[in-house]
């Protein structure tokens, strides 16, 4: 039988390279635009929440960044709290407010649909995290193709 001899790793020990970085620093060229589009439940897995990460760093890199919620993407944008609203529940449990919070807060703009607030979700406007901007259901689609026109860097995010 193989007996393992290693020591146990202690805080502090680094197990790979996080400093060797193999592509240059991609900054926004002046008036370049992203769209991040989210189509995927809150709190569903870490898709959601770690493309708000990217969508904040696109912002930063100098890029005029867009969050598009809609279908189940819309859970992401709604107030939560418990017992109240804006009260953790668990560590972790208002990742999602608080990220599109700070990503608005540097500039960003949040769009919701309309349709999938309300029909979907059962939600109504004042439902939303304050400073996201509710959009008809056309505008879903037209959204996306102001960007594409625009030759935006579009990432997608989707969860079945």
């Amino acid at each position: 039988m193989p007996e393992v001899t290693l020591p146990f790793h202690k805080k502090g020990d680094v197990l790979v390279d996080y400093e060797d970085k193999k592509f240059e620093d991609v900054k926004a060229d002046p008036g370049e635009k992203a769209l991040v589009t989210f189509h995927t439940v809150a709190f569903e897995g870490s898709i959601g929440f770690v493309n708000l990460l990217q969508a904040t760093r696109l912002l930063r890199k100098g890029f005029e960044t867009s969050v598009l919620l809609y279908g189940p993407g819309v859970t992401l944008g709604v107030q939560r709290g418990f017992p109240t609203l804006g009260d953790e529940a668990f560590p972790g449990h208002m990742n999602f407010n608080n990220q599109i919070t700070k990503f608005m807060s540097e500039g960003g703009k949040v769009y919701a649909c309309r349709f999938a607030l309300q029909a979907l979700y059962g939600h109504g406007e004042p439902s939303l995290i304050e400073g996201i901007i509710p959009i008809s259901p056309l505008d879903v689609l037209d959204i996306i193709l102001l960007h594409r026109k625009d030759n935006a860097f579009i990432l997608d995010t989707w969860t079945l």
